[in-house]
């Protein structure tokens, strides 16, 4: 039977794993965990959703994804907020908030992790990387 080898100390990091991460004091990080076994990327998880391995290594995301679904939400909230999925470029997907007017938030467009962080949620705020070119809207 094959065993993969792997010291404690390195299993361990992963404890910490899908959070937000102060590397340095003016930049934050999303921390996301990698399958040792099989390579797949996921977000805040026990175990691998593709082969259940529980051997997972952190590592930093460079913050830089595509938003794959957005909704405006108006309960629990003075005003109305988005609420998004985003694919990030590593592969795995995170719930968050984009800055800018929720309506002006569509599939498709690129976001990156912006320095601010929800005071109330406690999930990634994202900000849109170039205005996208909507020429029917």
């Amino acid at each position: 039977m094959y065993h993969h080898s792997g010291s404690v100390a390195s299993q361990t990091v992963g404890f910490a794993a899908g959070v937000l991460d102060r590397a340095a004091p003016d930049t934050e990080a999303i921390v996301f965990q990698r399958c040792t076994w099989c390579g797949t990327a996921m977000y805040h998880r026990l175990l691998c959703p593709v082969c259940q391995g529980s051997e997972l290594r952190t590592e930093r995301s460079e913050g830089v994804g595509t938003v794959r679904h957005s909704t405006v939400v108006h309960r629990n909230s003075p005003a109305a907020r988005n609420v998004s999925l985003i694919e990030m470029a590593e592969g795995f997907v995170v719930r968050g908030r984009v800055m800018g007017p929720p309506i002006g938030i569509h599939s498709g467009d690129r976001v990156r992790l912006s320095t601010a962080k929800d005071p109330v949620r406690g999930e990634p705020v994202f900000q849109l990387v170039d205005e996208p070119y909507r020429a029917w809207t």
